[in-house]
């Protein structure tokens, strides 16, 4: 990854650091925090004393602690200020790790704070993964333009399975760039999880052996959508028959890409998969489709209730 993030935003990073004292390597002391990082052994002692960096961070941090707590910051040997992207974002993510930094309200203050000074270098930590209910962040460049279904996704479906739909979101966005294949899985688990949520809400017995396209017509028939429940005469009925039948278009796309390119399914080795184009198409189709399956299924509960 080429340096792209400012030194100016690195130092700004690393002073708010200083002046809030926070303890950079959090609960573990600095051998083995930078460990997670560095080969330290391989990297050369500044005291003569020694053979590695390993053992002169040892000596002067745990033996002696004669060193200043923020020493790391300038240590020419790992030079943060002027190393690739990737290893100083990886530094920041390190920190806000659950086994280094325990406390998730402070672990959390600290992303918000870094991803403020990131965004002027158009980058942001977000959440990849959980360890013991915890998130686990990664570094990723900020898209140039917001993707609005997947924002509309976030803000609507966190009201049907916060914690395994919010993992499902974060997987699909960080991973449309990097990994389209995964993205295009995740879509599909997407629309799996929302199709069963709403069937369960409604005590209807999901078969476990309905794919992605039986999950979305049982779906859309338990919600009265499918053009069979519309009444001829209703307005603009021949409007809403060609939504549905595109609904029911994209869902079997879906599963066809899922099947072709996406996690889950063995691929020949030379396969060189989709591209983040198809990536992004299987996103918004999905999201789109959550979101409209998920707000209809509240919409009927509402006028239900008494």
């Amino acid at each position: 990854m080429a340096r792209k993030i400012q030194r100016e935003t690195r130092l700004n990073i690393f002073d708010s650091i200083r002046i809030e004292k926070v303890a950079w390597h959090g609960q573990m002391n600095d051998v083995d925090f930078l460990s997670r990082l560095f080969d330290l052994e391989s990297l050369p002692s500044e005291d003569r004393r020694f053979d590695s960096m390993s053992s002169d961070v040892w000596q002067h941090r745990i033996n002696n602690d004669d060193w200043d707590i923020n020493w790391v910051f300038d240590d020419k040997r790992l030079d943060l200020l002027n190393a690739d992207d990737e290893v100083f974002l990886k530094f920041l993510c390190e920190m806000l790790h659950p086994v280094v930094r325990p406390d998730a309200v402070e672990a959390e203050r600290l992303r918000q704070y870094f991803n403020d000074l990131l965004k002027a270098d158009k980058f942001e930590l977000i959440e990849r993964a959980r360890i013991a209910g915890r998130p686990v962040f990664a570094a990723r460049a900020l898209p140039p333009i917001p993707n609005l279904p997947i924002s509309h996704a976030r803000s609507t479906l966190i009201r049907a399975d916060a914690s395994y739909v919010s993992q499902q979101i974060t997987r699909m966005e960080s991973s449309v760039e990097s990994d389209p294949g995964l993205a295009v899985g995740t879509a599909k688990e997407l629309v799996e999880t929302v199709c069963k949520t709403i069937l369960e809400d409604r005590s209807v017995v999901v078969d476990k052996n309905w794919d992605l396209s039986q999950l979305v017509k049982s779906t859309t028939k338990e919600l009265e959508l499918t053009p069979d429940d519309i009444d001829n005469s209703a307005k603009a009925y021949d409007s809403i028959k060609r939504i549905l039948a595109n609904l029911a278009t994209i869902t079997q796309g879906l599963a066809e890409l899922r099947n072709s390119y996406g996690t889950g399914h063995g691929r020949n080795a030379r396969s060189k998969g989709l591209r983040p184009r198809h990536a992004r198409l299987a996103v918004g189709a999905a999201s789109t489709l959550a979101v409209f399956l998920w707000d209809t299924h509240q919409e009927r509960l509402t006028k239900r209730s008494p």
